[in-house]
C-alpha cells in the first residue's frame, strides 16, 4: 500500500474549518472536503446517526463504531456529539459554528429554523460571519411545493430519472433497476462539494459568503445522461439496455458472457472507431477461427472508409465480434482488446480490483490504522493526483464522539466540569 504524500505537504484545503450537520445528506460533501485537507467536524447525535447503524459491519459485529458504510464516508473527519434539539444545546452549537469557514447542513428544510438555529438566525446574531459558506443539502431544496416531502435514495433515483434508464433489454416489460448503494447522496454530495468550492473561490476574491441550496432531487435530474436531451429536443423516450447506454432506439449489444462465467463490456459493441484497428481485430478473430464472413470487401470498406457511419452493417459486425469475445475468458478479452487500443473491460466484482497491479502501481489503495481493532484497514484513495497539495489519508474515520474533549475543552475552552455536566444532562 502507498500513500500519496510527504508529511510536510498540506492538502489543497488546509486551513479551512468546516462544521458538518445533519448526517446522511451532508456526509459525502464533508468527506470530499476533509479528504482535500479541510478540518471537518461532524456533529452527531449522542447515540450516533443512521450511517453508523448501516451495515455491513467490521467482522459482522453490529456496532456504531464498526460500520463500513460510515467508514467509507467519514475519513479524515473529527466527531463530536451534540443533541441539537436539547434546550441547552444552542449556546454550544453557536460556539462551535463561530469561526467556521463553511457549514454543511443536511437537516430537513426548516428543522434548524424551528430551533432558532437556522441560517438567517445565525447570520443575524453574528454567529456566522458574512464570509461563511453555508451549504444546505435537502431532498427537494429549501423552497417550492415539494420542500417538505420525504424521500430516501430509492425514491430519489426513481423520481429524479436515473432509474428509468437502468435495466435490461432482454426482458421485455421488466421494471427499471435501481443501482445498489446511495447514488442519490453521492450525486448531491458531489454537486454540494463543487458548489462549495466555487463559493469559496468567489469568497477569496470578494470576501463574500453565501447560502447554497442543493436539492438531491435536482442533482439526480441533472444526472440522467442522454435521457433529458432526447426528450427536451426530440420528444423521444429512451429505452433501457443491458450493460450500455439507454437510447431512443435499440443499439448493438455491448456486454457478453465469457467462457469463465464473467462478462466483457465493449463500448460501441466492440466495433473499432479507428480504421487502423480493424485489420488487427480481424487478425485476432482469425486466430480463434471466429472471423466468419467479415473478410467480405463490403465490411472492409465500411470499417475503413467511414468509421462513424456503418449503417445497416453495424449490427452484423457487432454480432460477430460478440460471438468472438464470448469464446474467450473475460481477462483474455479485456487484455486483448486493450492491446489493440479499444475500450474493452471486464465486469468486475469490487474486490477483484484489489488484486489488479494497476491500482497498486498508482498507489490508489491506502491503509489506516484502527487502534480500537488492533489492525490496519485498507481504504480506496482519491481519483485524482495533485503534486503540490497531495491527497492523503490523515486519520481513520472517528469513533462516536471521539473528539469531544479535544474540541469542546481544547478548542472552545469548556472546563472538564462543564463537559461532564453536559454529558450527564445528555446534551453531548
Amino acid at each position: 500500500m502507498a500513500e500519496h504524500h510527504t508529511e510536510d505537504q498540506a492538502g489543497a484545503l488546509a486551513g479551512l474549518r468546516v462544521v458538518e450537520l445533519g448526517g446522511l445528506n451532508a456526509m459525502y460533501c464533508g468527506k470530499l472536503l476533509a479528504d482535500m485537507g479541510a478540518a471537518v467536524i461532524a456533529v452527531e447525535p449522542p447515540g450516533g446517526g443512521e450511517a453508523r447503524r448501516t451495515g455491513p459491519f467490521a467482522a459482522d459485529v453490529p456496532d456504531v463504531n464498526r460500520s463500513l458504510f460510515f467508514w467509507a464516508y467519514n475519513t479524515n473527519k473529527r466527531s463530536v456529539t451534540l443533541d441539537i434539539a436539547h434546550p441547552d444545546a444552542a449556546p454550544l452549537l453557536r460556539r462551535l459554528l463561530a469561526g467556521a469557514d463553511a457549514v454543511i447542513d443536511g437537516f430537513p428544510p426548516g428543522y434548524l429554523d424551528g430551533l432558532g438555529l437556522g441560517y438567517e438566525a445565525l447570520t443575524e446574531d453574528g454567529t456566522l460571519g458574512p464570509e461563511v459558506i453555508y451549504t444546505a443539502v435537502t431532498p427537494f431544496g429549501l423552497t417550492g411545493p415539494w420542500r417538505d416531502l420525504k424521500a430516501g435514495d430509492l425514491i430519489q433515483m426513481a423520481l429524479g430519472g436515473p432509474m428509468a434508464s437502468c435495466g435490461y433489454d432482454d426482458q421485455p416489460g421488466a421494471p427499471p433497476i435501481r443501482p445498489d448503494g446511495y447514488h442519490a447522496l453521492n450525486m448531491s454530495g458531489v454537486y454540494a462539494f463543487i458548489g462549495t468550492l466555487v463559493a469559496l473561490y468567489h469568497r477569496d476574491h470578494t470576501s463574500e459568503g453565501q447560502l447554497l441550496d442543493v436539492s438531491i432531487h435536482e442533482s439526480c435530474a441533472c444526472t440522467t445522461e442522454g435521457a433529458f436531451p432526447n426528450w427536451e429536443y426530440f420528444r423521444r423516450e429512451v429505452i433501457r439496455q443491458t450493460g450500455r447506454h439507454a437510447a431512443a432506439a435499440p443499439t448493438p449489444h455491448w456486454q457478453f458472457a465469457t467462457t469463465d462465467g464473467g462478462y466483457l463490456n465493449m463500448i460501441g459493441g466492440g466495433i473499432p472507431r479507428n480504421p487502423r484497428s480493424w485489420p488487427q481485430l480481424l487478425s485476432w478473430m482469425e486466430s480463434k477461427d471466429k472471423a466468419g464472413d467479415l473478410h467480405d470487401p463490403v465490411y472492409t470498406a465500411v470499417m475503413t472508409e467511414n468509421p462513424y457511419d456503418r449503417g445497416a452493417h453495424a449490427r452484423h459486425i457487432a454480432e460477430m465480434i460478440g460471438a468472438f469475445v464470448s469464446s474467450l475468458t473475460a481477462e483474455e478479452g479485456y487484455r486483448g482488446g486493450q492491446a489493440l487500443h479499444m475500450p474493452y473491460g471486464p465486469v468486475r466484482y469490487p474486490e477483484e480490483n484489489l488484486a489488479d497491479l494497476h491500482w497498486h502501481d498508482r498507489g490508489f489503495f491506502v491503509e489506516a490504522t484502527h487502534p480500537e481493532l488492533g489492525r490496519a484497514v485498507t481504504y480506496p484513495g482519491a481519483p485524482y493526483r495533485m503534486t503540490r497539495s497531495p491527497w492523503r489519508l490523515r486519520r481513520r474515520p472517528p469513533l462516536l464522539g471521539e473528539d469531544n474533549i479535544a474540541v469542546y475543552a481544547g478548542e472552545l475552552g469548556l472546563s472538564k466540569d462543564d463537559l461532564k455536566a453536559l454529558f450527564e444532562a445528555r446534551v453531548v
